[in-house]
């Protein structure tokens, strides 16, 4: 799907202000309303925009370690491993991978020994032949959208009225 600079606007207001209204959108773009509405409903449809949610920082909830699971799985055992992993609260998201490891998990803990039991758990099934674990140091660039949402979207470019 391609989008442009208005998509790139609109969702840029969004990410600051997920509660802020088509009315008020409206206003600050000087776009109307109902293109507003109709753009944003487009990017819901396309599954471009895939939540409102506030975003949380584990850190200010009890959790300051942050920390990447890389996991073998005992062949055929995916499913397994899915199950095992969603039933963990403090795992983040799990991705499946190419390579040696067939999972990433995002995972995060009250502190060290939290982590380790996080881990035992995880390999204790059967679905998981073994782990490794890497903790976070610091995050230099934290997840973002927006250079990539310009990047899809392309050079900025005023339209010109329609000659003739």
């Amino acid at each position: 799907m391609q989008i442009d600079q208005l998509d790139v606007q609109l969702i840029a207001h969004l990410r600051r202000e997920p509660r802020i209204g088509f009315l008020e959108i409206s206003r600050q773009t000087g776009v109307a309303r109902g293109t507003v509405q109709a753009r944003i409903g487009k990017l819901e449809r396309l599954g471009v925009i895939t939540g409102y949610g506030p975003e949380i920082e584990p850190a200010k909830m009890g959790y300051p370690i942050s920390a990447f699971v890389f996991v073998q799985l005992n062949q055929g055992r995916l499913d397994d491993a899915a199950a095992a992993l969603r039933a963990v609260p403090e795992v983040l998201e799990v991705d499946a991978v190419s390579g040696v490891e067939d999972l990433i998990c995002r995972v995060v803990a009250r502190d060290t020994e939290h982590l380790q039991e996080i881990v035992n758990g995880l390999v204790a099934s059967e679905a998981i032949q073994r782990s490794t674990t890497h903790i976070v140091l610091s995050r230099p660039l934290a997840p973002r959208t927006a250079p990539l949402l310009q990047s899809a979207a392309g050079p900025f470019r005023r339209s010109r009225p329609a000659e003739g």
